[in-house]
């Protein structure tokens, strides 16, 4: 290959690179129900949190063609505030559009060994009906 067309691509991916890292998006939609009544922490601060497990379900085919179904927990956590339903009305089985980004969550076992997680820090949550409704 041409040096100087090796140059030009070497740059090129440079700069594709870094359109890719300035664009990058860290954003989840969740659709599912709560799996336990919701742990609502009150701050010294007057602020407050809520912590909740979210089951979201989904359908697919295997390679028999056999449909299964697979269910995934999620841990959410969500601030008092806009954007953010009554903490108090959140119950085991409610149903729930949450919106929010992907945080590693870095812990150590009793045994000392590192492990990570991840949690989904909540940026807005609708409660929704059985039909999946506001």
């Amino acid at each position: 290959m041409n040096s100087k067309i090796f140059s030009h691509l070497i740059s090129y991916v440079k700069i594709l690179k870094q359109s890719i890292m300035e664009n990058s998006v860290n954003r989840v939609e969740l659709r599912g129900n709560v799996g336990f009544d919701p742990k609502i922490i009150d701050l010294e601060d007057g602020g407050s949190f809520m912590k909740l497990s979210l089951a979201t379900n989904e359908t697919f085919k295997n390679r028999k063609g056999e449909l299964q179904e697979e269910t995934v927990w999620h841990n959410v956590i969500a601030w008092c505030g806009r954007n953010m339903p009554d903490f108090s009305q959140i119950r085991k089985g409610s149903r729930l559009f949450v919106v929010g980004r992907i945080k590693p969550v870095q812990y150590q076992t009793k045994s000392g060994t590192e492990r990570q997680t991840y949690e989904i820090v909540a940026i807005n949550i609708k409660q929704l009906d059985n039909e999946g409704k506001e």
